[in-house]
């Protein structure tokens, strides 16, 4: 899961940087570096997103991110609607645990629609270590390499890769931004399901994080 607060006290960063791994569904045991924001090195065809995002469509919530937080995905070439409509749903919704963390979505609302299951749950967890260490996110998220494999008609899987280098936590009260080293651990591979539900939207059901991934590193 995308997101990491640099601000909190030494203590609070431990066990924020465990909450990343293991809210996300699983762990490689790493915990150095896990509290920068997600983001990706750009691929051959990317698409940055708006601070309102374009893809919100009648129905579905309208997300809005704080004008100093940039997402950017790879867009990759192939034509199959199906898959198109998984990566558009997956990039929703990392937009929306972002926007959920930053206050733009308080409630939750987006965060709830393309979340599920136990991804759900560790969103929601996520998105509360943030609010008690007073803590946002600040700077660039990319993600590329983004692959979907149909299962059947209802599920698919999705692989990715973060550059979390340019994205960092700030603290709320003072406006703070702790800028980090970049390291081998500032990138991770992700391992998603997702599942179509009655309204015909994709929404993470699973969700697994291995920071410092080879196949992720630039």
């Amino acid at each position: 899961m995308n997101r990491r607060p640099r601000l909190l006290t030494t203590a609070a960063v431990g066990a924020a940087a465990a909450l990343l791994l293991t809210a996300c569904g699983g762990s490689d045991g790493s915990s150095k570096d896990n509290d920068k924001i997600a983001g990706a090195d750009t691929g051959s065809e990317t698409s940055a997103s708006p601070s309102a995002s374009a893809t919100a469509a009648a129905g579905r919530p309208k997300i809005t991110l704080p004008s100093d937080l940039t997402l950017t995905f790879e867009t990759p070439q192939g034509g199959d609607a199906v898959k198109e409509a998984v990566l558009a749903d997956n990039a929703e919704r990392m937009r929306a645990v972002d926007a959920a963390i930053t206050g733009t979505d308080a409630k939750g609302e987006a965060l709830a629609y393309y979340n599920t299951g136990k991804a759900l749950e560790a969103a929601l967890t996520w998105v509360k270590q943030f609010k008690d260490a007073g803590a946002t996110l600040t700077g660039e998220a990319r993600y590329y390499d983004r692959t979907v494999t149909l299962k059947n008609k209802t599920t698919a899987s999705l692989t990715f890769c973060a550059d979390e280098s340019k994205g960092f936590s700030k603290d709320k009260k003072t406006n703070k931004v702790a800028k980090t080293p970049v390291t081998k651990n500032s990138y991770v591979f992700y391992n998603t399901r997702l599942d179509k539900n009655s309204d015909g939207v994709w929404q993470t059901s699973q969700i697994i994080s291995t920071r410092g991934a080879a196949q992720c590193q630039p």
